[in-house]
């Protein structure tokens, strides 16, 4: 049973808004301001700035490939399976830290409304939390997605007039030094503050899930940074404005202790509810889509069969829901807040490096059947800046990032010869580009066939008729030039036998409709079309001859032939099918990707992809 497509634009955005408005907001900026002073707001702008390659990365991706596990499906596919383990878990592992990071910071804020909670019961708190965001997310992902849009609308809503009030009652003299630490200190605290925009392109995970992803997806992710990064630069502005350097140092709770300068007792409990309001939503979101991981490896045997299993009744991946929240809970339980946060900014970064590498292998495997729906600017020095971006972020961190990063990959190595090389024979992106470099013939068509499969299900493509007989047509490559006559016996000779028809006869039909008017439409392009006698009878020829056919000494020499011909009864769908060859050869770059092909097959796939209106009766 496959995952239902029910989440829209305000629910994307909500999930990626919702992710990042968490401990990234409410908690870091104290912890940050004591390494890099008021600086601190450079530090955030920074780490945003450092999110925009992945983001693009992801968005193209996603909108070619919107299928469930997000970035560990894009990664498996373009580099193989054991970079597709690594990616896996460390985007299973990245949101499930981060969610359990998010969970943790609940009990911080739970201590203002109620002092007297010890640090176990702050961790039953998290559990039970854990526990009730598990239910609603086995309940469907629809009602997970409306939980996550009310939630994060009025904590929107809350912070706006936090900036708004606050701003008034700001003492410009906290500003100064505003760099007290150096640069070098804002660059190390932008490491540290990068897991605040970690749960931007999570949406990824759910991408199966979301109608008509090519547009909702980054538009949605857009719309989320663009929103997150202002409000991050305001509400820090502010509070830095309104807190005494020695409090905010000091402070798991700054936004709290702002509010308080100027709403006294009661700021204090409102942005108490707006940060759990915050932490709720992220979890959500995080479970959400951290669950999504293990199904999309289950489902390509790089974790155990039962992980892929969907419920019936409500559409969601209930055994991975289940085994994550577990997870979560093992980690709020077991680990501290400071290697939380190392452990999730980690990973993510890793993850985010991978989503670059993994757009330029899918854009020089030059598949045809990849074929997102946005595109990266900038490509390939965007990808490039951002690989080089985030290994330097790594180094700034210090030995430990490096450590578990290096432990992290052993282990994933060790999943990958353990259980999975023996069961998994697909083939990725990258053997198409060393097929490309070496000219040998060593990848499977598996891939491509995916793709297709993918963009069907995109798109809601329903084959016609015509899809039909594209599948099953002759595909012609002629090579050297070809005069008028030749083609036509070439042509006659391969649709002789499938339409059982001499090909005496078919030639003769040829050139008799050539005499009436050349049937070159335009530059490049001819349909020769016939009618043959008897019944139901219909075909088409696709042909290629780069170096071109002379129909006429008139027109230009033609690349492109689709050669149709039918019996009378089969009038209609022939006026049909020359309508959907027009749509077809009206496509940008038709030409181009026409002569570009590698082979038959792409030639066959580019008339199969092509956008045009499908006759479903």
């Amino acid at each position: 049973m496959g995952l239902k497509r029910e989440l829209g634009l305000i629910d994307v955005f909500c999930i990626a808004s919702g992710a990042m408005i968490s401990s990234g907001l409410f908690i870091l900026p104290g912890l940050a301001y004591a390494k890099a002073g008021p600086a601190v707001i450079f530090s955030y702008i920074l780490a945003g700035i450092l999110v925009i390659p992945a983001m693009l990365s992801k968005a193209e991706l996603t909108t070619a490939m919107p299928k469930a596990g997000g970035v560990y499906f894009f990664i498996e596919r373009s580099m193989g399976a054991p970079s597709g383990v690594l990616g896996g878990f460390a985007a299973w592992f990245s949101l499930s830290f981060k969610t359990a990071f998010a969970l943790v910071g609940m009990g911080a804020f739970a201590v203002l409304l109620s002092p007297d909670i010890t640090p176990i019961q702050m961790k039953l708190i998290a559990v039970g939390c854990c526990l009730f965001f598990m239910w609603v997310n086995l309940a469907g992902v629809k009602l997970a997605g409306r939980f996550q849009v009310s939630l994060v609308l009025f904590l929107l809503s809350i912070l706006i007039l936090y900036i708004f009030r606050g701003s008034l009652s700001i003492q410009p003299e906290r500003y100064t030094p505003f760099m007290p630490f150096g640069a070098g200190s804002v660059l190390a605290t932008a490491g540290l503050v990068f897991v605040s925009y970690g749960g931007l392109t999570k949406v990824a995970s759910v991408a199966e899930e979301v109608k008509n992803p090519g547009r909702n997806i980054p538009l949605g992710m857009f719309l989320a940074f663009g929103v997150i990064l202002l409000l991050y630069i305001m509400v820090i502005f502010t509070t830095i404005g309104l807190v005494t350097p020695q409090e905010l140092s000091n402070s798991l709770t700054p936004i709290s202790l702002g509010a308080s300068s100027f709403f006294g007792t009661p700021g204090i409990i409102l942005m108490a509810v707006g940060a759990l309001l915050a932490f709720i939503s992220t979890a959500n979101a995080g479970i959400m889509a951290a669950s999504r991981n293990p199904m999309a490896m289950s489902r390509d045997r790089l974790l155990p069969s039962f992980f892929q299993k969907v419920n019936s009744k409500f559409g969601t991946p209930h055994f991975s829901i289940i085994f994550t929240t577990a997870f979560m809970i093992c980690v709020i339980l077991f680990l501290d807040l400071e290697n939380l946060v190392k452990t999730a900014s980690t990973l993510k970064i890793l993850l985010f490096t991978f989503a670059n590498l993994s757009v330029i292998i899918m854009r020089e495997s030059r598949i045809r059947s990849y074929q997102p729906k946005f595109r990266s600017p900038l490509y390939p020095w965007i990808q490039i800046i951002g690989i080089v971006g985030y290994g330097f972020l790594i180094f700034e961190m210090g030995t430990v990032p490096i450590m578990i990063t290096t432990v992290f990959i052993i282990c994933g190595l060790g999943w990958y010869l353990a259980y999975v090389r023996i069961g998994v024979t697909r083939k990725s992106a990258i053997v198409h580009i060393v097929e490309r470099v070496t000219d040998k013939k060593l990848a499977t068509d598996s891939l491509g066939e995916e793709l297709k499969g993918i963009l069907r299900e995109r798109d809601d493509i329903i084959e016609d008729r015509f899809d039909h007989l594209i599948k099953e047509s002759k595909v012609l490559d002629l090579k050297g030039q070809h005069s008028l006559d030749k083609f036509l016996k070439i042509a006659s000779e391969t649709l002789s036998k499938r339409l059982d028809v001499s090909a005496e006869e078919l030639f003769n039909l040829f050139v008799e409709r050539e005499k009436e008017s050349t049937t070159a439409l335009h530059p490049g392009l001819a349909i020769p079309h016939i009618i043959v006698d008897g019944k139901g009878k219909f075909e088409i020829l696709l042909v290629r001859c780069k170096e071109g056919i002379i129909f006429s000494s008139s027109v230009p020499p033609v690349n492109i032939v689709f050669v149709l011909a039918g019996t009378r009864d089969e009038r209609n769908f022939h006026l049909r099918s020359l309508m959907s060859i027009a749509q077809i050869a009206q496509e940008v770059d038709f030409d181009r990707h026409w002569l570009e092909a590698r082979n038959t097959e792409e030639l066959r796939d580019i008339v199969l992809l092509a956008k045009r209106k499908r006759d479903i009766g």
